[in-house]
């Protein structure tokens, strides 16, 4: 009895942050509004529309910020060969593409340095 409640609450533990993720991911995409139109013949006519929300991109990244790439236009990571100006990245860091813009981000997500306009 004991194996069982430990592997119902080993999984339930292990499958939380899955389904939340899901749910905000979810939540993210579509946004639905139902409104009454109007009435015919005594029947209520419900009409539902779905938009889909756009992405809030962002271009005003700070130093010591946590960097999120779903907020990135064109985020990519960039080779630091390939543009002047970029010296290799220190241990633990990367560079990556926002918009025009390269920024050095540790790998835990937290901005260190902007390089603005850098990309054309």
């Amino acid at each position: 009895m004991k194996k069982f409640i430990l592997a119902a609450l080993a999984a339930s533990v292990a499958l939380s942050p899955m389904a939340a993720s899901v749910a905000s991911a979810q939540g993210r995409q579509q946004e639905r509004h139902t409104t009454v139109v109007q009435q015919r013949n005594g029947n209520v006519v419900h009409r539902t529309a779905v938009r889909q929300q756009m992405p809030q991109y962002r271009n005003d990244w700070r130093k010591g910020q946590r960097f999120d790439q779903h907020q990135a236009r064109n985020y990519r990571q960039i080779d630091y060969r390939q543009y002047r100006g970029l010296r290799a990245p220190p241990r633990g860091y990367r560079y990556v593409q926002s918009d025009r813009n390269v920024v050095l981000v540790s790998n835990g997500g937290i901005i260190s340095q902007i390089f603005a306009g850098l990309i054309r």
